[in-house]
């Protein structure tokens, strides 16, 4: 009879043991993370991807409703279009995301029929869900789908005002969040001060220097192949010039801040066919492009671009998004020619004009060394160009009076006037400058004083060295 019981004993003892290793390969597994790893891998919950991302809208009734107003997570703004059917409001979502649905909250003014659409590119788009018969409110609109973009396509008011959107938020997984802007704090104004906001921008002063055949942009290596231009600047710049070759020690400047080794060049003002350069400092604006100066960012390394067309008839470069002032001469403002009338002897001609500030946010440069940059649409990047970069400005004089008409660029008649820009600021201190004066909301000098508003500091000290 002891055979059999020790028998028993010995196979309860096998399960005992089989039990205790189970539960310790349970353990082991748990402490390595296998377990965690095969858990992560169960679907997760939807959730709003879309709130503080890149927003776009076809139209905004005023610049403070804007389509970013409809993502930043604020139930007391909103998005609102022009009083017209056809109108439409997107997300970047930052990367490729599983779209779930979407929530809108309306207010008053609501779409009666509208799709959801996504997109992996923002050029082609596929519906995902489509509403014929919509009420406003709080609504949620089932709408499975892929794509980094979602757009609201609205094709029916419900109201004869516009479209109005206090929140429009994507549920979904995936996608990405952009680093958060930090601008730097500025110092606390002493009692009374003036803290108003009237301008966000800096200036670089820079005095031109030489004039060539040669455009680094749209021709380079290949010495000879431009129109005459005038450059100022980095003093090295010719055919040959490359992001490198900007910043290489030994380079040099004619801008007020050493730090400054971009390249400028626009074409050459001619008289009777004789060049006419100026030796006076030229103002070059960094500004803010966009209604939230906030998230403005420095220009990457390397970045060029070019800003106008040579090619633009007269009413083009009237009608175009860079254009500020067109020319003035004395009492003339407003002139998209070169004034016939002759001009008050010692005045000076003039003109200002824009460049595009929404960055693709990958390219350094493009075919025809436009189509990586994109002007602001009612305020803000579209989606297409998410990063907002400076936006430049040239203010540029020559010393010609008198009668005018004799007075043209290398380029062509006055409309051809354009501009190139290739990015050799020392990385530090172009961050410095547009967080303290972009982001601050000042108007500063070159080294980031704002004379108005002295108590809010500088950026460079008088030796132009960051100030810390």
């Amino acid at each position: 009879m002891s055979t059999p019981t020790v028998r028993r004993r010995g196979r309860t003892r096998a399960a005992s043991t089989r039990a205790w290793l189970a539960v310790g390969l349970a353990t082991a597994l748990v402490a390595s993370g296998v377990v965690a790893t095969l858990a992560t891998t169960a679907t997760a919950a939807p959730v709003n991807i879309s709130q503080g991302k890149a927003a776009s809208a076809s139209t905004a009734e005023s610049p403070d409703m804007v389509g970013a107003k409809a993502v930043d997570g604020n139930t007391g703004t909103r998005w609102s279009s022009t009083f017209a059917d056809a109108q439409w409001l997107q997300v970047d979502l930052g990367s490729t995301a599983t779209i779930d649905n979407v929530k809108l909250s309306w207010e008053a003014a609501y779409g009666k029929a509208f799709q959801v659409q996504t997109s992996t590119n923002g050029t082609t788009w596929t519906t995902v869900a489509t509403v014929t018969n919509g009420t406003g409110g709080n609504q949620t609109v089932s709408a499975p789908g892929t794509g980094r973009y979602v757009r609201l396509n609205l094709t029916a008011r419900g109201t004869g005002y516009g479209y109005s959107l206090w929140e429009f938020q994507v549920f979904g997984t995936g996608g990405t969040t952009p680093p958060a802007t930090t601008p730097k704090p500025l110092p606390s104004p002493p009692p009374g001060a003036d803290t108003s906001v009237t301008h966000h921008e800096f200036q670089a002063n820079c005095v031109p220097t030489h004039t060539l055949p040669d455009d680094p942009i749209v021709f380079p290596g290949q010495a000879g192949a431009s129109h005459s231009h005038t450059f100022m600047g980095n003093r090295t710049t010719n055919a040959q010039t490359t992001a490198a070759s900007l910043v290489a020690a030994g380079t040099t400047t004619s801008c007020t801040v050493p730090q400054d080794r971009s390249a400028y060049w626009f074409p050459t003002l001619l008289r009777n066919g004789t060049q006419v350069v100026s030796t006076d400092e030229q103002t070059i604006y960094y500004k803010s492009g966009i209604l939230d100066y906030k998230k403005v960012q420095p220009f990457p390394a390397g970045l060029r671009f070019v800003v106008g067309n040579m090619l633009a008839t007269q009413d083009e470069f009237k009608n175009a998004p860079g254009t500020v002032e067109g020319f003035e001469c004395g009492d003339t403002t407003r002139s998209w020619d070169i004034p016939a009338a002759a001009c008050p002897a010692g005045s000076k001609l003039n003109i200002r004009y824009q460049a595009p500030s929404c960055w693709d946010g990958v390219n350094l440069d493009s075919a025809n060394h436009k189509t990586h940059m994109a002007y602001p649409v009612n305020g803000e990047c579209p989606t297409s160009h998410p990063v907002p970069v400076p936006m430049i400005e040239f203010k540029l004089s020559w010393p010609v009076d008198g009668n005018l008409s004799n007075v043209a660029f290398s380029s062509g008649r006055s409309y051809s006037f354009h501009y190139d820009f290739f990015n050799g600021w020392d990385a530090p201190v172009l961050k410095a400058l547009t967080e303290h004066c972009i982001n601050g909301g000042l108007q500063c000098n070159p080294r980031g004083f704002d004379l108005y508003k002295p108590w809010a500091g500088g950026v460079l000290d008088a030796s132009f060295n960051l100030i810390p």
